[in-house]
């Protein structure tokens, strides 16, 4: 492989499968959630081309900025770990801020067409999904504390 002038490497802990969510995720009504494992083993080629996004202060999603691509999705026990690119050429400014503070960061999901076991149920579990991409974010402010992201 060699060297891209707009790519810097990421990997990443994109969230837990098979394990409720610290707290509820956007979208999910206050429901923590689970993402069950064959949901997400079966959703995992949705991934691959889906973009980063992030917003100013890492504070949440913001699907129009685009900070990068993943190009790669596995599962490793409970985690669901992703890598690819940002664009370190077009966004050199955020690319530096996120070098600077890559301890606190974190990762979240974004999703259509969940499927989810019980409405009613207090956490819900979701049995189907397409991924449409992921946030990068403070991991304070992502719904799973044990997510993570790291420039290699």
């Amino acid at each position: 492989m060699f060297d891209h002038p707009n790519k810097a490497a990421f990997i990443g802990i994109l969230t837990l499968v098979d394990v409720p969510s610290d707290k509820s995720p956007a979208g999910a009504r206050g429901h923590k959630v689970v993402l069950t494992k064959t949901a997400a083993q079966n959703a995992l080629p949705t991934l691959i081309g889906m973009p980063l996004n992030y917003r100013a202060e890492f504070d949440g999603h913001d699907v129009n900025h685009k900070l990068g691509i993943i190009d790669s999705a596995e599962i490793c026990g409970s985690e669901l770990i992703v890598s690819g690119y940002l664009f370190k050429r077009d966004e050199p400014t955020v690319v530096a801020r996120i070098a600077a503070c890559t301890d606190d960061l974190g990762m979240s999901y974004e999703l259509a067409d969940a499927r989810v076991e019980d409405m009613r149920a207090v956490v819900w579990e979701l049995t189907r999904v397409t991924f449409t991409g992921a946030a990068l974010l403070l991991k304070t402010k992502a719904a799973y504390k044990l997510t993570d992201f790291v420039l290699v």
